[in-house]
């Protein structure tokens, strides 16, 4: 369950359309199920405002349709599963029940499984999602989806790498009106650097394992983003989009204390 979840049984009882015994009911429960080769947390939306999401690399098709069971039983009404290979989805597809393979979407293109639906965007702005190049859209479509299902509005502009920069520059209202970036980009990682230096807005610049032999599977990349002088600039870890989705997803939350 989630926050916005919790605001809804609120608004219910304030209504007098729910009784304050019901959502109590409704609010309580164990706070996480021990299935033995791994324990979902049932709290952590409530702690966190978004549900546990479930890494799918060196997770058994078995494990992972346990796993989701047991969040969906415990109330949440979305699950991400990233890192999902195709073999491994079609796996899933035949061990969940009906009801629940009909609510699972796959996205190949980055590898990422989705439970449910997307919440209706809520956020400040939006979320600009930006790649150097073709090669890199699997990571920048796992944080674009990330974005999404956490309540962000999302922009992609995909292949807009230093080495042709009129396309980078042709975004520049993109640039100006987002609540945060995600610069993700492989090669020498110029890409976040340049916008970093057009952007007002925080920029999570997301190395990628895609160029030749000196890029060393993005740490060429990574370092160059650490080493950025462009102000507001920070990195997640190579590839990881989600991390970079997520990140940004709460920068276009954040809200103003008076």
């Amino acid at each position: 369950m989630e926050r916005r979840d919790i605001r809804s049984l609120l608004d219910a009882v304030a209504a007098g359309r729910l009784s304050a015994e019901e959502a109590e009911t409704r609010l309580s429960g164990t706070s996480f199920v021990d299935l033995g080769y791994a324990k979902p947390d049932l709290s952590r939306g409530l702690r966190q405002g978004v549900s546990e999401v479930i890494y799918g690399a060196g997770k058994s098709a078995e494990q992972v349709a346990g796993i989701l069971e047991a969040l969906v039983a415990g109330g949440d009404k979305r699950v991400m599963v990233t890192r999902l290979s195709a073999e491994k989805e079609h796996e899933l597809d035949a061990l969940l029940p009906q009801e629940m393979a009909e609510r699972f979407t796959y996205h190949a293109d980055c590898a990422m499984g989705i439970y449910g639906e997307a919440p209706e965007p809520d956020g400040n702005a939006y979320v600009l999602v930006m790649c150097a190049g073709t090669s890199d859209i699997f990571v920048a479509e796992e944080a674009a989806l990330t974005a999404e299902m956490l309540g962000s509005r999302v922009f992609r502009v995909y292949d807009a790498g230093v080495s042709g920069i009129h396309r980078l520059l042709a975004h520049a209202d993109d640039i100006a009106g987002a609540s945060a970036i995600v610069a993700v980009a492989g090669m020498e990682g110029a890409l976040a650097s340049v916008v970093g230096g057009l952007a007002a807005c925080p920029v999570i610049a997301c190395p990628t394992s895609v160029g030749y032999g000196a890029s060393f599977d993005g740490i060429a990349a990574l370092l160059a983003m650490l080493n950025s002088c462009a102000s507001g600039v920070s990195v997640v870890n190579i590839d990881n989009g989600f991390g970079a989705g997520y990140q940004a997803a709460l920068i276009d939350h954040a809200r103003v204390r008076s």
